[in-house]
């Protein structure tokens, strides 16, 4: 009797789990967020001793690939790459792209290039396990408040990524922004290659608005696009160049995002309005 009115209240926990998860935007939101975040945080415990018996290692970045890249097809989200052969070149080379939300990760795993690493905030170190997988991954943890330790870090990931040809996965933001909306454009990514001597390539993913918005509390399944630009060159630049080269940057990933993220009919005025010239780009 008791192990079948436990079976009849399973039964309804679940089924009252459907019905909300189908009828209430509100529950399907944090269902989805409880659900995301959760994945990566038992993930972790999973791939901890694994990755601790491999060492601090870059090339575990592609397992964490693998394992983050099956979360598109459990949210139904769809990912139209452009430009993905910009990618393509050899050495070392700096990548930047902009910050929203968690949702950022599905698409940098979509594309990551081979030997690349992202810069994170340093307080990410501090999620238990999951600061512990990041750091054995080679990911590079930077605090952009602490401006000396910031600059310190930077020279060191320049030996470092030179000397094993590494690409540098920077964000264009400090922080997320979780907005349709981007800030400007962090110098720290454009002084790591000016002094590196290495080309950006700047990456921009579209608005997640249209599924995804905290504000309202909605988190569908939608599709986003990825647009990668050429790259652009620094060889021969100084640190006097990083102002402009910075705002140059800027300019090119606010122009194409407003670009990608509005509907088709929308898209020359909003890109006018933003942006009244394009940024001319100088080409490898």
């Amino acid at each position: 009797m008791a192990q079948s009115l436990l079976l009849v209240n399973v039964f309804l926990f679940f089924l009252a789990v459907l019905l909300l998860y189908h009828f209430s935007n509100i529950f399907r939101y944090y269902f989805r967020i409880c659900f995301l975040k959760g994945w990566i945080l038992v993930w972790s415990f999973y791939l901890l001793p694994v990755l601790a018996l491999r060492g601090r290692n870059v090339a575990n970045i592609r397992i964490l690939r693998f394992i983050m890249l099956p979360l598109k097809l459990l949210y139904g989200i769809k990912i139209n790459v452009q430009g993905a052969t910009n990618l393509n070149l050899k050495g070392p080379y700096v990548v930047i792209s902009n910050l929203q939300c968690s949702m950022d990760l599905l698409g940098i795993f979509q594309i990551l290039p081979k030997q690349c690493t992202l810069f994170v905030n340093k307080e990410v170190l501090y999620m238990l396990t999951v600061g512990v997988v990041l750091w054995l991954s080679g990911f590079i943890f930077i605090d952009h408040k602490k401006e000396a330790e910031a600059v310190e870090i930077i020279s060191a990931t320049v030996d470092t990524m030179l000397r094993d040809h590494l690409r540098i996965w920077v964000f264009s933001e400090s922080h997320r922004t979780g907005e349709s909306t981007l800030e400007p454009l962090q110098r720290e990514a454009v002084h790591l290659a000016v002094k590196a001597q290495v080309p950006i390539i700047p990456v921009v993913m579209s608005s997640y608005k249209p599924f995804f918005d905290m504000k309202t509390n909605k988190f569908t399944s939608g599709n986003i696009t990825i647009q990668i630009l050429p790259p652009v060159k620094t060889k021969g630049l100084g640190l006097g160049d990083i102002p402009d080269l910075t705002d140059r940057m800027w300019g090119a990933i606010l122009s194409n995002f407003h670009d990608i993220s509005a509907e088709p009919g929308k898209q020359a005025s909003m890109v006018k309005e933003e942006h009244q010239t394009s940024p001319q780009l100088l080409r490898d």
